[in-house]
C-alpha cells in the first residue's frame, strides 16, 4: 500500500507547544528495536554489559563532549533499553562566548514557549535579548538522535539497533527527581519486574 498521510501517521510523543531546548531535567528511555537483549545481561541483580553495552555507556558519557551544556545523572544500560536522567543547563549557542540562560531549575511543563521564542532572555551579563535573534539551540531529541546515530554506527547491525522515537518524561520538581533517580538505579534488581523484560 502506497504512503498515504492520512492514515500512515504517528501521533508525536512529545508535549505540544513545549522548548525543549530550555534548561531542565529530562528523563529518557530507549528501547532496542523488537526489545531484543542485546547489551548485556542480569546477573545477582546487577547488569553486566557486553562488548555492545559498553558501546553505549561509552557514547552517553561522551554526549558532554558534543553538548557541553547538559550534565548527565543517574543512567543505566540494561539488557534491552536504556534509561537516563539528562540536564539541561544553560544553552550555549555558536558563540562561546556568549552563555545564553533561558532557565534555571527544574523544567517547567506548563510552560508554552517554543524555541524560537526568545522574551526574557538574558545574556551573561543580564542584558535582555528579547527581539533580538536567539542563536541555535539544539533540543533534547537533537541530542538523543545524535546518541542514537553514534550508537548505531559503532555497533554496526545489519539490522536496526533502536526502535523508532524515544520515550521522556520532564522532571517538574525534586520529588519526581528523587524517585525517578532511585527507578533507574534499582532497575537492574527488578530486571523479571519491568515491562521491557524479555527472555
Amino acid at each position: 500500500m502506497p504512503y498515504n498521510p492520512t492514515i500512515h501517521h504517528r501521533r508525536s510523543i512529545r508535549l505540544k507547544g513545549y522548548d525543549y531546548s530550555q534548561s531542565g531535567l529530562y528523563f529518557v528511555t530507549i528501547c532496542c528495536q523488537d526489545r531484543i537483549c542485546r547489551f548485556g545481561k542480569i546477573e545477582n541483580g546487577e547488569m553486566v554489559l557486553n562488548d555492545f553495552g559498553k558501546i553505549i555507556e561509552n557514547e552517553w558519557l561522551n554526549m558532554k563532549n558534543k553538548y557541553p551544556n547538559i550534565d548527565l545523572s543517574e543512567f543505566v544500560v540494561m539488557p534491552n533499553h536504556f534509561h537516563a536522567i539528562l540536564e539541561i543547563a544553560a544553552n550555549v549557542g555558536p558563540d562561546p562566548n556568549e552563555n545564553i540562560a533561558v532557565g534555571a531549575g527544574f523544567a517547567r511543563p506548563n510552560d508554552n514557549c517554543t524555541n524560537s521564542q526568545n522574551d526574557n532572555v538574558v545574556d551573561d551579563n543580564g542584558n535582555n535579548r528579547a527581539g533580538k535573534p536567539r542563536p541555535y539551540m539544539p533540543t533534547l531529541g537533537n541530542m538523543i538522535a545524535y546518541f542514537k546515530y553514534q550508537t548505531t554506527k559503532q555497533i554496526n547491525l545489519p539490522t536496526k539497533l533502536w526502535q523508532r522515537n524515544y520515550f521522556e518524561h520532564i522532571i517538574s520538581d525534586i520529588n519526581s527527581h528523587a524517585r525517578i533517580a532511585e527507578y533507574i538505579m534499582n532497575n537492574p534488581i527488578n530486571w523479571n519486574n519491568d515491562k521491557f523484560h524479555t527472555e
